[in-house]
């Protein structure tokens, strides 16, 4: 079977030597000392100056919303992966919807004004695919009418804009650690932010509320990673140049090989350092999605729909219609992108793809 993804897996005995630190020390849990000197490995390769490991993806964009969401109205995209909707409806906030870009896939900028109404606390905005939002005019519309911006950059582990980390961006910024991302603990994720006040608020909302073993700041949850996550991210971690080395043969591959003149490929944003995290095509039809679908399964090949549905579809956000993002949504599929994937594999994928495209 050759399917969309395959998690990366370092040596075991190399992941079985950070796991016995965590043993010897009889320390699982509560920031031990594989987790802290993770994050200190991700500061400085990430270039970033504050970052908490979480137990999962979707919890930072979770704690970000119970500071800023304040039970009003949050900006989002109708395209992403049904956590960034979910998080908002589960904080009792309301998602307003803002159509997409139909090249970037990421929330069109130039429609965000017009969605502004005296309930909006923030636009929670995603780096589709790892390709950034229009950063610069989010934060100008972001202070002109006094929002919070947070993104939901799941996707965008080591991705540069401009020269800088992607997670220097917003008041607040999240990644998933998910065993299928790029870097991963196996399950977990990360919550960034600059500034030192509200870094403060997230640090100890990730952990209860805690002011030491007997006080508390303030309301808070567990989103605290555990020490054999953190042994997986430890031994992940040095194959990071490797990993993204690989992704990129598969994307070139793709790039030089698919029929362009039937199928759309993402279109990366200007001054982007991309990550290679995922290859998504867009087709001329949902018929035609469906016809290569088939092909590629009888082959015993699994892309995925990703993202589908648009997320104004579901029933419990009750969104507008959003043509773009529906339309895309309906056409998008990821194909097979991971480490080890064999050219043999990749040409078979092609030449299913290019003759259903004809």
């Amino acid at each position: 079977m050759i399917p969309v993804t395959k998690t990366f897996l370092p040596p075991q005995e190399e992941y079985n030597l950070f796991v016995k630190r965590a043993w010897d020390k009889a320390w699982l849990t509560n920031r031990g000392e594989l987790t802290i000197e993770l994050e200190d490995k991700l500061k400085k390769h990430l270039e970033v100056s504050n970052l908490i490991i979480t137990n999962n993806g979707t919890i930072p964009i979770q704690i970000a919303l119970k500071l800023f969401g304040k039970g009003g109205e949050i900006i989002t995209t109708p395209f992403s992966y049904v956590a960034t909707s979910a998080a908002i409806v589960w904080e009792n906030c309301t998602p307003v919807f803002v159509d997409i870009h139909p090249d970037y896939l990421t929330i069109d900028e130039t429609k965000i004004e017009a969605a502004i109404t005296p309930k909006t606390t923030a636009i929670l905005a995603t780096h589709v695919f790892g390709n950034p939002c229009h950063v610069i005019e989010i934060e100008k519309i972001a202070k002109k009418h006094n929002l919070k911006v947070i993104y939901d950059a799941a996707h965008s582990f080591g991705v540069k804009y401009n020269n800088q980390s992607v997670f220097t961006f917003g008041d607040v910024s999240t990644c998933s650690f998910h065993a299928t991302k790029l870097f991963h603990t196996g399950e977990g994720g990360a919550i960034f932010c600059d500034d030192k006040e509200t870094f403060h608020q997230l640090y100890y909302s990730h952990n209860f509320g805690h002011d030491g073993p007997l006080a508390f700041h303030g309301l808070g949850i567990n989103a605290k990673i555990s020490e054999l996550q953190s042994a997986m991210g430890l031994a992940v971690f040095p194959y990071m140049d490797h990993i993204i080395a690989e992704r990129k043969n598969v994307v070139d591959f793709y790039n030089e090989n698919l029929n362009f003149e039937t199928v759309q490929s993402l279109k990366i944003r200007e001054n982007t350092e991309w990550n290679y995290s995922y290859y998504p095509v867009i087709f001329s039809s949902e018929a035609v999605l469906l016809k290569v679908q088939d092909a590629l399964a009888a082959e015993n090949i699994f892309p995925r729909r990703y993202f589908y549905p648009s997320l104004n579809t579901i029933e419990y956000t009750k969104g507008d219609a959003m043509p773009i993002s529906e339309s895309v949504a309906s056409r998008i599929l990821c194909l097979p992108l991971y480490v080890g994937i064999a050219e043999t594999d990749l040409e078979k994928i092609v030449q299913i793809i290019n003759k259903q495209t004809l």
